[in-house]
Parts: C-alpha cells; sequence; structure tokens
C-alpha cells in the first residue's frame, strides 16, 4: 500500500469525523489552521522564500478570521462569502490570460497577496455557514466537501479511461472534456444518494441538482487556477506538507471555490 493511500485512509475519517461531531466553534479554529498552512505554501509559489517573510504574508488572513469569528454569522459570513463568488467570476479572465500577473514585481505580489485574502477567507465563511445551519448543518458541511471529492474522483477516473480533448491544455495539460463530464456525472450521482439524508424532499432534488453542479464546475475552476499559479512559480506541488499528496493547497484548491459557490447557492435556491 503506498504513501499516498495510507495518508488518504488516516485523513479522510479524521476530516469526516471533524466536520460531522465538532461544534462550530471548535471545526472553524482547525479550518482556519489548515487554510493558513495552504497559505504559507501560496507565499512560496509566489516568490517569498523567507520564512519571516511566509509568516507575514499569514497574519491579514489570520487577522480577518479572527474577527470574524467574533461576529454574527448573519452579518458579514453571507457578505464575505459572496465576495469569495464574485473573486471567482472574475477569476475566469485570469484563465484565459494565464500570462497575467505573471512576472515577479511588487505590484504583482501585492495584488497576489490580496487575493489570497478573497480565497481562504470566503471558503472558511461559507464552511461556517453551511456547518451552523440547523441540525443538519454539519450534514451539508460534509456534503459540499464531499461533493469536491467526487468530482475529483470521477474526472481522474474518466480522465484516465477515455482522455480525449484537452480542457486547458496551457494550463494543465493532463485535464480533458470527458474527465469534467465524468467528475460532474459523479457530483450529481452523490446528489441521488444523499438527498435524504440532507433533510430534503424530492421536489427539492433539482434545486441540490443545480447546486451540485454549480459547486462542481466552481472546482474545477479552482484547481485550474492554482495550476496557473504554480506554472507561474515553477513548481509542480504547492508544498510537500502532507506524504503522498504533495501540499496543503494541492488538497484545497478545488474547495476554496466550491464552498463559497455551494454556501451561497444554498441561501439563494433557499435548501
Amino acid at each position: 500500500m503506498n504513501q499516498r493511500v495510507i495518508t488518504a485512509l488516516v485523513m479522510a475519517p479524521l476530516a469526516v469525523s471533524a466536520v460531522l461531531f465538532l461544534p462550530t466553534e471548535l471545526l472553524l479554529p482547525l479550518v482556519a489552521v489548515l487554510l493558513l498552512l495552504a497559505a504559507w505554501e501560496w507565499a512560496a509559489l509566489i516568490g517569498i522564500a523567507s520564512p519571516l517573510g511566509r509568516v507575514a504574508v499569514l497574519l491579514p488572513p489570520a487577522a480577518l478570521m479572527a474577527w470574524l469569528s467574533h461576529q454574527s454569522l448573519q452579518n458579514l459570513f453571507p457578505l464575505v462569502t459572496l465576495l469569495g463568488c464574485l473573486w471567482w467570476l472574475t477569476a475566469l479572465i485570469w484563465l484565459l490570460r494565464p500570462r497575467l500577473l505573471a512576472r515577479d514585481t511588487l505590484a504583482h505580489r501585492v495584488l497576489k497577496l490580496v487575493i489570497l485574502l478573497l480565497l481562504i477567507v470566503p471558503a472558511w465563511t461559507g464552511l461556517a455557514l453551511l456547518h451552523a445551519d440547523g441540525d443538519f448543518g454539519p450534514r451539508w458541511a460534509l456534503y459540499a466537501i464531499a461533493l469536491v471529492w467526487a468530482a475529483d474522483t470521477g474526472a481522474f477516473y474518466a480522465g484516465t479511461r477515455f482522455g480525449g480533448r484537452k480542457l486547458a491544455p496551457s494550463i494543465s495539460p493532463g485535464k480533458t472534456w470527458a474527465g469534467l463530464w465524468g467528475g460532474l456525472a459523479a457530483a450529481l450521482l452523490l446528489a441521488l444518494v444523499c438527498f435524504a439524508l440532507l433533510g430534503l424532499g424530492l421536489s427539492q432534488l433539482p434545486a441540490l441538482l443545480l447546486l451540485t453542479a454549480l459547486a462542481a464546475l466552481a472546482s474545477v475552476l479552482g484547481d485550474l487556477f492554482e495550476s496557473v499559479i504554480k506554472r507561474q512559480g515553477g513548481a509542480k506541488d504547492s508544498g510537500s506538507l502532507i506524504p503522498g499528496h504533495g501540499g496543503v493547497f494541492d488538497r484545497v484548491d478545488s474547495l476554496v471555490a466550491a464552498l463559497p459557490v455551494f454556501a451561497i447557492g444554498k441561501i439563494w435556491l433557499g435548501l
């Protein structure tokens, strides 16, 4: 059994248990630490090599999440999460122009540090909104995470099995349109299996399928966006903190895009 599988077998049950059984006020600091580890790797990808400089990168998102943790969920959390959704719409421009901000200048680094806030803080507030939403909240939070896992798995197997036309060859040569459709199908299948566990009736299933599809597509956007940043930084992986899995950002790139989209979509659709 290789290192990648062993790591997954250890980490997946811990993640599921934390989401399902920890109260929101204990889960959010743990998620914040995970996202700050991703921010640590982001700093290296944009050319900040010194440990002191990378610690400085962590201070703004850490301070913002600490401040938000003392605010009401009903006030600022939806607004911050919505800002994250708007950012991912803007990120589409970056994917169309993958050399955008590629030069290693001070101005480009500053902009990428601002983007870091839009990556991790709305994902954190989105997860908070889902997890704290009544008795079924932890299940909704886990479902949002699981649909990304399902989409990633479906994309891998469909892409490997069918191959075909590349999705974004200049950004990530390994991704194909077959993988995109396979990942979307896997996420929708998860919705069909899980809708009753989320406290939904059959009449609400179409809305859940729509929400799942939007979040799954957002997860692809997050994955491609990280590929752009890694290419600009000349890195294959975002780091090596997770044995057999590369860096933390490699594991959460899809989630940081999917979580705010899913959380805002759930509110919008009245689920």
